[in-house]
């Protein structure tokens, strides 16, 4: 072909080539988006890192599990060469009832430019064992020792302990101590020795107990009652109610806090009421809160970010279509530039969010790059009536994009709405364009 062939050819095809041109360059400046999307985890998880930090200074999260009475037992066991040896073994036996009610203190603890949720819990664990059915568990009464029992209760980070915690069963205190003689069941806990007697395994015994904690976060408790009965109220007025039970009834949550009843029966979990040799694993019947933070402004940054190509795209063909309509030539370089600001966006919006609410954060980034964007259109095109509808244009996608950020179940219905209408405005204006250039 010769160069008077390819002239013809390239003014021929100008408005295909330039619109592979700028596609290509949609899809180059989609690069900068990756990297602000791995800067945005790179900064959760220095938060997760800082929040992990002072957690192990203050208290992690907190499950509360028990109390739970262990009677030990002797076992005789006959060896096939006729030896007779005597195994220690335990029993576990659960409440019948068991009753807690609490207070939630949170707490904002700053690390560098870092919130993190604490709290203090104030809660008051009662209840009682009813008599203890050992012939289900075909255990004679003469191989209990019953001198030996205790009752341990199950904490997960034992740092939050305020207080020296003591058991009042029945008419006695007895101080609990750290360490569990037998960590089948609870892995990390308190015991306390209850010497018990013949009379005591015929008639319902009961506790009572106040429990000072420190946690983050999340506190949690295991349902070991046959009847557990678990209220919190906090002045916290965002809560997540989390585990394998909801509250009995909605809990009432407002600005002034929440307030959190729950009732679980001994046949909504999968152990029984007591019994031997068997490891259960309790802990994964609990249920609690989680005290979310009011904003999370890693989580919207990133969600905004994933909208990048609809920025991008819709602005770079808003600028090929006036391109062919002023009949003014932009060059690629030109493009890029706008797309760099475009990405911009999302550096200023992270930054400034980890000082001041997500809300406020959005709002200047916008501001910002709209009226950058505005007024190098104006330098580009030398007229204030484009210009202005670039930043008109851009100021309504912010908008957009804001409210699908604050919305939650709706968000994809909206956003598809939004696309489509936005796809038909692009179609219904493009059909003034003479794409043959003829």
């Amino acid at each position: 072909m010769d160069s008077a062939s390819t002239s013809h050819f390239l003014s021929a095809n100008r408005l295909t080539i330039k619109g592979i041109i700028v596609a290509c360059l949609i899809l180059i400046m989609l690069i900068p988006t990756v990297f602000v999307m791995n800067l945005v985890n790179e900064r959760a998880d220095r938060q997760e890192t800082v929040a992990k930090e002072v957690s192990s200074k203050w208290a992690t999260q907190q499950t509360v599990t028990g109390p739970v009475l262990v009677i030990p037992y002797k076992e005789s066991i006959q060896s096939e060469d006729g030896k007779t040896t005597v195994h220690k073994k335990y029993a576990y036996f659960l409440p019948d009832q068991l009753r807690i009610n609490g207070v939630l203190q949170p707490e904002i603890r700053h690390r560098s430019i870092y919130n993190i949720v604490v709290y203090e819990a104030d809660m008051q664990i009662e209840g009682y064992f009813g008599p203890a059915q050992t012939e289900g568990l075909h255990i004679a009464k003469e191989d209990l020792q019953m001198q030996e029992a205790f009752v341990c209760i199950g904490l997960s980070d034992f740092r939050g302990i305020e207080d020296q915690l003591s058991l009042l069963w029945n008419d006695s205190s007895h101080i609990f101590n750290a360490g569990m003689p037998d960590d089948r069941i609870i892995k990390n806990g308190l015991n306390t020795p209850v010497a018990l007697n013949d009379d005591d395994l015929t008639k319902s015994n009961t506790f009572k107990l106040q429990l000072h904690l420190r946690g983050s976060e999340n506190l949690s408790f295991t349902p070991v009652g046959k009847t557990t009965n678990v209220n919190i109220a906090s002045i916290w007025n965002n809560p997540s109610f989390d585990g394998n039970f909801l509250p009995v009834n909605p809990p009432q949550i407002t600005e002034k806090g929440f307030n959190a009843e729950w009732k679980v029966q001994h046949l909504n979990r999968n152990y029984p009421q007591s019994w031997k040799d068997s490891n259960y694993d309790i802990a994964d019947s609990r249920f609690g809160i989680t005290l979310l933070q009011p904003v999370d402004s890693y989580s919207k940054t990133m969600r905004s970010a994933k909208y990048a190509i609809l920025f991008i795209a819709l602005t770079f063909g808003l600028y090929f279509f006036i391109e062919i309509l002023q009949k003014r030539t932009v060059h690629p370089i030109q493009y890029v530039l706008v797309g760099l600001a475009l990405s911009i966006f999302y550096t200023l919006l992270l930054s400034i969010s980890e000082y001041i609410r997500f809300n406020i954060a959005y709002s200047i980034a916008a501001a910002a790059t709209v009226a950058l964007i505005t007024l190098y259109t104006k330098s580009v095109f030398h007229k204030w009536k484009i210009a202005m509808l670039f930043g008109i244009m851009l100021t309504m996608l912010y908008t957009f994009i804001f409210v699908l950020l604050q919305l939650q179940d709706g968000a994809l219905l909206f956003g598809s709405i939004g696309l489509f209408i936005v796809l038909a405005s692009v179609m219904y204006y493009s059909r003034r364009i003479n794409w043959y250039g003829s």
